[in-house]
């Protein structure tokens, strides 16, 4: 079956009365169709709100707490009930939050489809609703259109439509009506087609309608998107892997409990099972994922502060420290979307221009040394600024164009050279627009004194021609292989002449009068300059073994000298294009995406291909991008970035994160930081689960030795959630280890905990509960009321994760110099202190956790038995190493 754009005009044009397009369908072929295919607009699925929440509640720890607030109902115990639903509730909000603050992107790309067409029916030219057009209808273009449909162009008229939002490509796509025969052609070469979603920049054309709503290709991307699930990341899969075997370890060690004290009939049957529950409130980790978000949080505010980088989901900050591979789009990413002249010829003399975008700074060097402008250069120049239609303006201090980036450099170098309010002599008189099939762009001038010139801007090939027909002895085949040497080195060759116009004035310009002969002048080579800043952060990269992969919609040898420039591998670039991907097996495509460092002339199922190889290659990718092409693959990745500036809402949407200045060195730093939360939240885990066990085994020793369990199911539930939203946040401000940045990416096989940490955490639980219960009978021989042994048994154990705390964060002795360089700590753990206080003393707060006043004796004791669990661990340390 044909593409479309293999389709002859002619074989479009049979449907039409008189083989005019102009007559179009007529208004019953239009409905008949419209039933039949139904309306121009794409479809979006979206998950209740509602659904999203009780998302949230699929989860082995919120299913084991609803379970105990029902047994706490059943035995009457409110308050613990109580306790234990708000924690559920806060757990649940957290995580829907998270959620829904996700991007919906088929919104947004839902809202790129035009809202009007133009079209021909019944012979009559007519405008409609986008949503009533049908394959079939002819629909004319003009400047500032959207294009409502996929169209296949049957008529052109200087028809230039802007497509890097879907292609990547930075020009405008000159469009043709004639039929393109070869296959497979890359979407940004199908010059006889225009995709809904595009905006036509100049000129007119009629199209014929070939695809509307999701068969078109905005709507297969949104099809694509919709299809994409979103994965967990690495710490979160990690993190729910500890939660579910502490979980399962809990409610193994409770049901052995609980028979064994059933059948020795140690309580009776509530007591009972408000001890059980009482267990497993406290071994199982509630303050797990509140830990994880305050830290993450803090990260995400991090970010926005200090880096201009918006994390849009929160786990995703720490995704960015276990990156392997960031595949990223070129254009306005790793270059700067502007291009740049960086070097001339004119006559035989070779120059550089220093600067780069559109900002008119720069120099004129020769072999290194700055020159002044020579008559012949000030020719080249005011030909490159007169054969011109674009606009160069600033606006806020930044430099913008209004047309094309090939034209703005020219510009821009005029400006560089002649300053910035220099005015041309030449005023304008008519204008040859650049046209596909000529390649080259004509400005007829006049200046005060009536001497009137031609200016011509253009492909070498074709002024080359011109050039040869006012001069038989020009020298082509040198200017050739010096355009040649450009073209290699990942260049654009524009070459730039003139012709004075003698006799009878002129008053408009036309092909003719070109071909009649002109004056060569020279050549410019342009460039989308790479950004210095991330030629550096590329090579932080390469250190912390983070691979960048360069997707796109280039000529392979343009992105294999930019990726050379960029240094994207210290050895040979390789790069593959979209043809030859397509070409390969899964097995194929997995080793390819290893091994190329460039992806040209990509598509977006390209795009969505490669992220799914490195994927299936166990690696954890990131994905930057700013197009509506880039979407689906920007929510495939395990962590998609978009641009803030230059970024479409889609692009925006799908991601993870934006990076609000566009700056891709910033993600040299944002790995870092990942890295550095990543080994905070691991040490917060190892921080937060001894004590966890530690309240475990109490709660099990006191139901195995049938004695009066000394902490009730609130007060578990306030040590653990206290904790995490106090001297936990306190790893939010532990500084990067020095060589965070000469480490590998930690491998997806890697597990959060090894043996020895699992080891030290089982040696700290059991001092915790040990000591915990040497006091708590230490205080009732000595004639104290339980409810003032169990207040004690509280604060112990919470003033003993204070003293621990400091021995967690580091490798080195807890009580040397490394005590002082977390002053954040201080003042987080001041504050939990006070919330002891509060707990301690306020009335309606020793009702509703069962606690008392303690003496100052007693919190001497307290203190003194949490010191010896500090030396005793600090101790264990030293011997260790």
């Amino acid at each position: 079956m044909k593409e479309p754009y293999q389709i002859k005009k002619e074989e479009l044009s049979n449907v039409y009365k008189n083989n005019n397009f102009k007559q179009g369908l007529t208004s019953k072929e239009a409905l008949e169709k419209l039933n039949a295919d139904g309306p121009n607009t794409l479809e979006v699925k979206q998950t209740p709100k509602w659904k999203l929440f009780l998302r949230q509640f699929n989860n082995v720890v919120i299913y084991i707490l609803l379970l105990s607030a029902l047994l706490t109902l059943f035995i009457k115990h409110y308050t613990d009930a109580i306790v234990i639903i708000a924690v559920v509730v806060i757990n649940s909000l957290i995580g829907y939050f998270q959620e829904t603050s996700a991007a919906n992107a088929l919104a947004k790309i839902k809202n790129l489809m035009a809202q009007k067409a133009t079209v021909y029916r019944d012979g009559i030219r007519k405008d409609i609703a986008a949503a009533d057009l049908v394959k079939g209808d002819v629909v004319f273009l003009e400047a500032g259109d959207n294009v409502p449909a996929d169209l296949r162009i049957v008529e052109a008229d200087n028809l230039r439509i802007e497509e890097s939002a879907l292609t990547g490509e930075t020009n405008s796509v000159t469009k043709s009506e004639a039929t393109l025969s070869e296959e497979n052609i890359p979407l940004a070469e199908r010059t006889n087609m225009a995709y809904a979603s595009t905006a036509v920049t100049t000129g007119s054309g009629l199209g014929v309608v070939v695809a509307t709503a999701n068969d078109t290709e905005i709507g297969k991307i949104s099809r694509e998107v919709s299809q994409i699930k979103s994965t967990k990341t690495p710490l979160i899969k990690e993190i729910d892997g500890v939660g579910k075997v502490v979980s399962y370890i809990s409610i193994i060690a409770s049901i052995i409990i609980f028979v064994i004290g059933f059948m020795l009939k140690i309580y009776a049957l509530p007591a009972l099972a408000l001890a059980v529950v009482a267990m497993l409130v406290g071994a199982i980790p509630e303050g797990l994922p509140a830990t994880t978000s305050v830290i993450l949080a803090f990260g995400v505010s991090k970010m926005a502060r200090e880096h201009k980088t918006i994390i849009k989901s929160m786990p995703a900050v720490e995704t960015l420290g276990s990156v392997d591979i960031i595949a990223t789009d070129k254009t306005g990413t790793l270059t700067k979307n502007e291009m740049t002249v960086t070097d001339l010829w004119v006559g035989n003399q070779k120059y550089q221009v220093t600067g780069s975008g559109y900002e008119p700074l720069g120099k004129l060097l020769q072999d290194k040394k700055e020159v002044t402008m020579t008559d012949k250069i000030e020719q080249f120049i005011e030909a490159g600024y007169q054969a011109n239609d674009t606009i160069l303006s600033e606006h806020d201090g930044k430099w913008r164009i209004n047309g094309e980036a090939t034209d703005g450099a020219f510009l821009t170098l005029y400006h560089k050279l002649k300053g910035k309010n220099a005015k041309s002599p030449y005023h304008e008189v008519d204008l040859l627009p650049f046209d596909s099939d000529y390649r080259y762009i004509a400005k007829l001038v006049e200046n005060d004194a009536g001497q009137q010139m031609i200016f011509v801007k253009g492909s070498p090939d074709k002024l080359l021609e011109m050039a040869q027909i006012a001069d038989n002895n020009f020298e082509t085949k040198l200017w050739i292989d010096r355009a040649a040497t450009w073209s290699k080195a990942g260049k654009r060759v524009i070459a730039v002449g003139y012709q004075e116009v003698k006799g009878k004035k002129l008053s408009e310009v036309t092909h003719q009068d070109l071909y009649q002969g002109i004056t060569w002048l020279g050549m410019a080579a342009l460039q989308d300059p790479p950004r210095e800043e991330v030629v550096v952060a590329l090579q932080k990269m390469n250190q912390a073994g983070v691979a960048v992969k360069m997707i796109t919609g280039d000529h392979p040898e343009t992105a294999r000298a930019i990726g050379k420039q960029l240094g994207l591998t210290k050895g040979k670039i390789k790069a593959i294009t979209g043809q030859q991907w397509d070409a390969l097996t899964k097995e194929e495509k997995q080793k390819a995406a290893l091994e190329n460092q460039v992806f040209a002339r990509t598509t977006p199922q390209n795009k969505l291909e490669i992220i799914t190889a490195l994927q299936e290659q166990k690696k954890v990718t990131a994905m930057t991008g700013d197009g509506v092409n880039d979407a689906p693959a920007l929510k495939k990745a395990d962590i998609g970035i978009a641009m803030g500036i230059k970024g479409t809402d889609v692009a925006k949407d799908a991601a993870d994160m934006i990076l609000a200045d566009d700056n891709f060195a910033t993600m040299a730093t944002v790995i870092k930081e990942g890295r550095r939360i990543y080994d905070n939240i691991k040490k917060s885990i190892l921080f937060l689960l001894p004590t966890s066990f530690a309240e475990g085994l109490v709660v099990a020793f006191s139901i195995l030795t049938g004695q009066q369990v000394p902490l009730q199911p609130a007060q578990l539930l306030w040590i653990n959630l206290i904790s995490a939203i106090t001297i936990q946040f306190a790893f939010v401000f532990e500084e990067a280890e020095s060589d965070l940045m000469d480490r590998k990416p930690r491998s997806l096989s890697q597990k959060l905990m090894n043996m020895s940490e699992i080891r030290q955490m089982g040696f700290v639980a059991a001092l915790m509960a040990g000591f915990a219960l040497i006091a708590y009978e230490w205080f009732i021989s000595m004639g104290v009321s339980e409810i003032s042994a169990s207040t004690m048994m509280v604060n112990m154990i919470v003033i003993s994760k204070i003293f621990y705390f400091f021995s967690i964060r580091t490798d080195d002795f807890a009580l040397g110099k490394a005590i002082l360089e977390n002053k954040h700590a201080w003042w987080i753990i001041g504050l939990m202190i006070l919330f002891q206080l509060f707990l301690t003393y306020t009335p309606f707060m020793q009702v509703a956790f069962k606690v008392t006043a303690m003496s100052l004796l007693e919190w001497v004791v307290v203190i003194l038995f949490s010191i010896l669990i500090l030396l005793i661990v600090e101790g264990k340390k030293r011997l260790t190493k």
